[in-house]
């Protein structure tokens, strides 16, 4: 089995459940903006995708101030983001062996407080790169390429953690390992061959 020096994770969907606290908004704001009734099922596509990206898939005319009409609708909504299952443990025995961990996403820094710290898991990072770090975000290999110069860890001994295509690509595009998880049951339509595939948070301790 290859020994990794450091894992990347993406958030959402991987490390925390954010899916019920982000879509039923988006459906309110489907609906405010394009007069659409989506159901569930129809919003589940946009999850993995940064939401300046969303608007723009939706042709909202006014990008910038619904954006941030859906990030108060999140923020409102009763249920908060909590971690999976295993997560944190897996998350303590990385750091008792000594792996370097960080994060890749596309969350603002506000976010990222609101579900990272109030969560307990910033601690086990020790770089993060979110959406005001770049340029370009996921799949765009920038975000990661950025996080292994912060690292200075060789690319072959990285390991990216996602549960999207977007973070397939951008893993792939930056020449580093990827496992991706299922647990999020978030469908992925295209094809990916990622490195590792995980059901479950605690099978990633069969990398050490």
């Amino acid at each position: 089995m290859k020994k990794y020096q450091a894992i990347i994770y993406d958030i959402d969907g991987t490390l925390i459940n954010t899916i019920d606290m982000k879509m039923y908004p988006l459906i309110r704001i489907i609906e405010e903006e394009l007069h659409i009734r989506y159901k569930f099922e129809d919003v589940i596509k946009f999850y993995p995708l940064p939401g300046k990206q969303v608007m723009e898939i939706l042709g909202i005319k006014d990008k910038k101030a619904v954006y941030e009409r859906w990030v108060r609708y999140v923020n409102e909504y009763p249920q908060k983001a909590f971690s999976y299952p295993g997560i944190k443990e897996v998350l303590e025995y990385f750091a008792e062996k000594g792996i370097i961990q960080a994060a890749v996403s596309a969350k603002t820094k506000e976010q990222y407080a609101i579900d990272m710290l109030a969560n307990d898991l910033d601690k086990y990072m020790k770089i993060k790169v979110l959406a005001e770090d770049v340029q370009k975000p996921k799949p765009d290999p920038e975000p990661l390429l950025k996080c292994l110069t912060a690292l200075k860890v060789p690319c072959d001994e990285v390991l990216y953690v996602g549960d999207a295509y977007s973070d397939y690509l951008a893993a792939s595009r930056a020449k580093i390992d990827f496992g991706y998880t299922r647990w999020a049951k978030i469908p992925v339509q295209e094809m990916i061959e990622p490195t590792f595939i995980f059901d479950d948070p605690k099978d990633m301790m069969v990398l050490l």
